[in-house]
């Protein structure tokens, strides 16, 4: 796995996209005291489920490479000129 260039603020961002996105779907409601990594995981399986990301093999799944997809995803939906790509 190749880490991207902010990686970690693209992570943030693709949980607040991701949660927005699990609420209006009305998959989930979120509260503050939940953890990142039940969001990450919660928000990857979501995303997997409706064929907006690919999943990973199951034998290389793990936190870390969760994090990664979803970085990956909204790196992939955020507009060219966006400051978190740059």
């Amino acid at each position: 796995m190749k880490k991207i260039r902010n990686e970690t603020p693209l992570l943030k961002e693709a949980l607040r996209v991701g949660m927005i996105y699990a609420e209006k779907r009305g998959a989930a409601e979120f509260e503050k005291t939940d953890s990142s990594r039940a969001k990450v995981e919660f928000i990857y399986r979501l995303l997997v489920h409706d064929k907006l990301i690919q999943p990973v093999p199951p034998d290389r799944e793990s936190e870390p490479m969760m994090k990664h997809k979803l970085a990956l995803w909204i790196s992939k939906q955020l507009a060219e000129d966006h400051p978190l790509l740059k």
